[in-house]
């Protein structure tokens, strides 16, 4: 049964619609206009002083709700993704650490059986959680001296056939791979990764600038949580960041979370990237939406205390939401809430080639965020269906 959904405005969000009525119709956009007046028959649903927004897509996450993706427990992935619903995210790729070979293996297995399975689902769903839509293997092809807390004994030289292993077990559902291109082997790995139809990210990684260079000509296309775990930018030593934050054949993304960025680093990020090229994510673990304490970061012990994830005194991982990410940035001067959520929704969508994700249009899946002015979450709606 058709049912409408509209509020003060829209956000599409490349462009804006006022007083939008958003028709919806077996868990797909059937329609959408402009109208002061009710017209809508049947069940209706009104935010007065909202916007609606598309669903946010969180291309780097770890865990939540005191669960890791990489988790045996089949009840990991459904508690992470009611979590990540009530922040905004409808989509999201569940990201791996680095990990021991067999460890990898059973769990991309696990986690490319449950996006396939999202993937055909027909029948409605029962409740607004979040959908995985593909894998983001971060690790093991990854630099020892920028590896952050990624287990030095089980990171691998970029190989062929190990590549092929982890895209078999994952059963082709590798979307993203973040990979440091100074390796020996990486642009051969990068060149196979693309052609697979991977989008493959400059990450963790000490690489000079020709190094760099070498990795986006080979395929690169993008960088991983940009200025963290990456070779420090210098006046006569650009490095990696040289080429990130200038190049436009890259997309970057960033945690803005006040805790791996400075404000001042996170304003020339997005200065320099801009709205058409900057990607929130959220690099999330087992705490986020849980109490200080100790959790689980793959292998990892992580202690978290006051919103900052430490391991062996090192970052790992973040407890930020999206939503909280998207309201940083809408507050950064020549910054606003319209061009804040598309670096959570379109930008990562057209990042990882999910072009039936990150907008609202005719024909998409009825996957929106209702927002007030702030940026606060009041409802989110996955497949048509509102929590």
């Amino acid at each position: 049964m058709p049912w409408t959904l509209s509020a003060r405005s829209l956000y599409t969000p490349v462009e804006v619609v006022d007083h939008p009525q958003v028709v919806i119709e077996d868990g797909v956009i059937a329609e959408i206009r402009s109208a002061k007046k009710a017209e809508a028959t049947g069940r209706h649903e009104h935010f007065a002083d909202a916007i609606i927004v598309p669903g946010f897509v969180d291309i780097h996450i770890h865990g939540g709700a005191g669960h890791d993706v990489m988790e045996d427990d089949p009840a990991a992935l459904p508690a992470v993704e009611h979590l990540l619903a009530q922040h905004g995210v409808t989509s999201y790729f569940p990201t791996t650490v680095t990990a021991p070979m067999d460890a990898t293996m059973r769990a991309l297995d696990r986690l490319g059986r449950a996006v396939k399975s999202a993937a055909a689902e027909t029948a409605p769903a029962q409740s607004a959680r979040a959908r995985p839509i593909g894998i983001h293997l971060e690790g093991p092809f990854i630099s020892h001296a920028r590896r952050g807390v990624h287990p030095p004994a089980d990171l691998l030289p970029p190989r062929l056939q190990t590549c092929e292993k982890l895209w078999e077990a994952s059963h082709g559902q590798i979307k993203l791979l973040t990979i440091a291109p100074e390796l020996e082997g990486a642009p051969d790995l990068i060149a196979e990764a693309v052609r697979k139809g991977v989008c493959v990210s400059l990450g963790h990684s000490d690489a000079t600038l020709e190094a760099t260079e070498r990795g986006i000509a080979a395929g690169a296309r993008h960088a991983t949580h940009t200025f963290n775990a990456m070779r420090p930018l210098s006046h006569r030593d650009p490095g990696i960041l040289g080429a990130v934050l200038v190049d436009d054949r890259l997309t970057a993304d960033v945690i803005a979370d006040g805790i791996h960025l400075d404000p001042g680093i996170l304003d020339l990020f997005l200065r320099a990237k801009g709205p058409e090229r900057a990607v929130l994510i959220t690099d999330a673990i087992a705490a986020t939406g849980m109490p200080d304490g100790r959790y689980h970061l793959g292998s990892l012990e992580v202690d978290v205390k006051n919103g900052t994830c430490l391991s062996e005194g090192k970052l790992a991982g973040s407890v930020l939401t999206m939503d909280r990410a998207v309201q940083t940035v809408a507050r950064l001067p020549h910054w606003d809430l319209r061009k804040a959520v598309r670096l959570a929704t379109y930008n990562p969508a057209r990042v990882v080639g999910m072009t039936g994700r990150g907008q609202i249009a005719v024909g998409m899946p009825a996957d929106m965020v209702i927002l007030g002015g702030d940026g606060s979450v009041q409802k989110t709606v996955v497949g048509g269906i509102i929590n």
